[in-house]
């Protein structure tokens, strides 16, 4: 299989070198299409894929496309490629894109899988989302299943649930960034260096995340287990509450959501 991406931000390169470092795929068989041809031809030299000078000479030389570029965008290159498009695969992995977007402007000539990663994804660590709504072959689905699983974790969800899971997996890395912060500078208040801080906020923010995916507990439960009778941290938890921690985290995707639903 030869992927081909029209697009290559700050996601599309963490996901082209993710397939490349991996092994999955072979540098020879990746293309990319970007019109700054210049930054372009250097991310190639530095990852390891095939620059392409155009849209269509990158659609002709492969058998799957990555649209990764800005949804703004897209409606313009489907028009540039869309004859080019019959009879291959079109990945998606633009914010507010749905196979049926795809299908009213392509029709049935062109397979079509979305997919709604998050910036993790560049180390590896990231949460990839596949709308169970696709026209891919099952051959074609499990080798863009496997190759993105190499990304992090791959799950499949309904078109009405992508928007809020690309809610709380594509916007929450910034919420979880936000808590990091907040609690360094609690940590440089009490005298921790800056980047020492940064250090041990990032790991246990990590290793509490682990621990809860590897054992499977409800994080309640792994809560309690911190929080000694008159102790430090259920002080710490009922300050936490006192100044609304939990109806802060759900506005916050409350909001997100009345945007994505035009409110």
């Amino acid at each position: 299989m030869k992927i081909g991406f029209i697009g290559m931000g700050n996601m599309a390169q963490a996901i082209a070198a993710g397939f490349i470092y991996s092994e999955k795929m072979d540098g020879a068989d990746v293309y990319a299409y970007a019109p700054h041809q210049d930054k372009l031809k250097a991310n190639a030299g530095k990852i390891g894929f095939v620059p392409a000078p155009t849209p269509k000479a990158l659609v002709q030389s492969v058998d799957t496309v990555i649209i990764a570029c800005k949804p703004y965008q897209i409606e313009d290159v489907l028009k540039e490629v869309k004859d080019d498009l019959k009879g291959k695969a079109l990945v998606s992995i633009a914010a507010g894109w749905v196979f049926d977007t795809y299908h009213d402007i392509l029709g049935d000539e062109v397979r079509v899988q979305c997919i709604m990663p998050n910036t993790p994804a560049m180390v590896g660590e990231g949460v990839l989302l596949f709308e169970q709504n696709n026209s891919l072959t099952d051959e074609e689905r499990g080798e863009i299943i496997d190759l993105f699983g190499s990304l992090g974790l791959v799950e499949e969800l309904s078109t009405e649930l992508m928007g809020i899971g690309g809610a709380v997996s594509g916007c929450g890395p910034a919420f979880m960034d936000l808590v990091m912060e907040a609690y360094a500078d609690a940590a440089v208040k009490y005298g921790i260096p800056r980047t020492l801080a940064y250090k041990l906020i990032a790991q246990t923010m990590l290793g509490s995340a682990k621990l809860q995916l590897e054992s499977g507990t409800h994080p309640a439960v792994l809560k309690d287990a911190v929080c000694s009778p008159n102790g430090t941290t259920i002080r710490g938890v009922a300050a936490l509450e006192r100044n609304g921690f939990r109806y802060a985290c759900i506005d916050s995707i409350d909001e997100i959501m009345k945007m994505k639903n035009g409110k």
